[in-house]
C-alpha cells in the first residue's frame, strides 16, 4: 500500500490548467467556464484552458478518445510548469484510460488534480496506485462557474475562496470545514482517519478493476460519498456491495454528501429515504455517520483531499481536516 503522496504547495502566480479529462464543453457552457477561470484567478493562480476544452471537441460522450485523453493528462503531469490540474466538468470517460496514465510522472512530481463526479474515479484509482492526494472539489464550469460563485452571498464566497486557497497553498492543517447550514447526525459518535471516497457508483465500479484500493486502505478510513440520479434502492444495493467486500467493516466513520435527484422508495405501505437505506445496510456497526455535508453534485463543494486525515464529530456535526493536504515547497 503506497504512502500518502502530497502535492507540492502552490504559490501565487503558479500555472493551473483547466482540462477535460472526462466530458467536453457543451454548447452554452462558455460563460460558465469563463467565470470558473475567474474564480481560480481570484485565488492567485495563472490559468490556462487546455485545447481539450475547445467548443465542439467531442468523441461520443467524451472530450476525446481514451488515448487522446490520456496523452493530454500525461503531458500535464510531465510539464514542470503546470502545478495543478482542474477538471472543467465530470462525465463518464475516465475509466477508459486508467491503464494509460503515467504513474511514474505522478510519483516524480505530484500535482493536485481537482474535480468531482467522474473525476473522483481518477482520485481513488491514483491514490490506490501511487498514494496521490486527490482533491474532491468543485469543477471549473458547473462548480466555480456556477451562478452561486458570481451572485451568491459574498461572505460565504469569500470564505470558500479563502478555504480553497489555504488548502492548496499552505502546508498546514486547514481545520474545521465551514458548513453552509447545519449538517445531520445519522449515527452519533466521533472518529479520525484518512479520507477516502467520491461518487458512490464510481467507487463500486472501481472495485471490479485492478485499480481498486487495497483492503488495508479502508482500515480506519473516513469514507465519504455522494450520489445523483439514483433511486434509494440502487444506493442500498451499492452499499451492500461495499459491505460484502468488507469495506464497511474496516472504516471508522462515514460522511454522506448532499444527494441530487435521489428518489426515496414509496411503496404502498412502506417508505424508505436515503437515511433509512444507509442505516439499514450499516446494521449494528457502531460508526459515526455525518450527513448532508456540503459536497456532491451541488455547488459549492467543500474541498475533501483523499488520503488526508480528518476528524468527524457527528455529535457536534463537524468535519475537520487535521493534516495538511499539500507539502512544503
Amino acid at each position: 500500500m503506497p504512502a500518502t503522496l502530497r502535492p507540492r504547495a502552490l504559490r501565487s502566480g503558479d500555472l493551473v490548467v483547466v482540462t477535460a479529462p472526462s466530458g467536453g464543453l457543451e454548447p452554452g457552457e462558455e460563460p460558465l467556464l469563463a467565470r470558473g477561470v475567474a474564480i481560480l484567478e481570484r485565488m492567485g493562480f495563472r490559468v490556462r484552458v487546455s485545447p481539450m476544452v475547445a467548443p465542439g471537441r467531442h468523441r461520443w460522450w467524451a472530450s476525446g478518445t481514451p488515448a487522446e485523453q490520456a496523452d493530454e493528462l500525461n503531458a500535464l503531469l510531465r510539464d514542470p510548469e503546470v502545478r495543478a490540474i482542474v477538471a472543467h466538468t465530470g462525465g463518464q470517460a475516465t475509466v477508459g484510460y486508467l491503464d494509460l496514465i503515467d504513474l511514474d510522472a505522478i510519483r516524480a512530481d505530484p500535482k493536485p488534480i481537482i474535480g468531482y463526479s467522474d473525476i473522483s474515479l481518477l482520485h481513488m484509482a491514483l491514490h490506490a496506485r501511487t498514494g496521490l492526494v486527490g482533491f474532491h472539489a468543485d469543477i471549473a464550469t458547473h462548480g466555480f462557474g456556477n451562478d452561486w460563485y458570481t451572485l451568491g452571498d459574498e461572505a460565504r464566497r469569500t470564505e470558500l475562496v479563502d478555504l480553497y486557497t489555504r488548502v492548496l497553498t499552505k502546508a498546514e492543517a486547514p481545520g474545521a470545514l465551514p458548513a453552509k447550514a447545519a449538517w445531520e447526525t445519522w449515527r452519533p459518535g466521533s472518529a479520525q482517519g484518512p479520507l477516502f471516497g467520491g461518487l458512490l457508483n464510481r467507487l463500486v465500479l472501481l472495485q471490479a478493476t485492478p485499480f481498486a484500493p487495497a483492503a488495508e486502505q479502508f482500515e480506519g478510513a473516513v469514507l465519504f460519498w455522494e450520489e445523483l440520479q439514483r433511486p434509494v434502492s440502487r444506493i442500498w444495493y451499492d452499499l451492500h456491495a461495499l459491505r460484502l467486500s468488507g469495506v464497511l467493516d474496516r472504516i471508522a466513520a462515514m460522511v454522506v454528501g448532499i444527494p441530487t435527484e435521489v428518489t426515496p422508495y414509496d411503496g404502498a405501505e412502506q417508505r424508505a429515504d436515503l437515511r433509512d437505506a444507509v442505516l439499514d445496510v450499516l446494521g449494528a456497526r457502531d460508526i459515526p455517520v455525518l450527513a448532508q455535508v456540503d459536497f456532491g453534485h451541488t455547488s459549492p463543494n467543500l474541498p475533501l483531499p483523499i488520503g488526508v486525515r480528518a476528524h468527524v464529530d457527528a455529535d457536534n456535526r463537524t468535519l475537520s481536516l487535521i493534516e495538511p493536504a499539500v507539502a512544503e515547497q
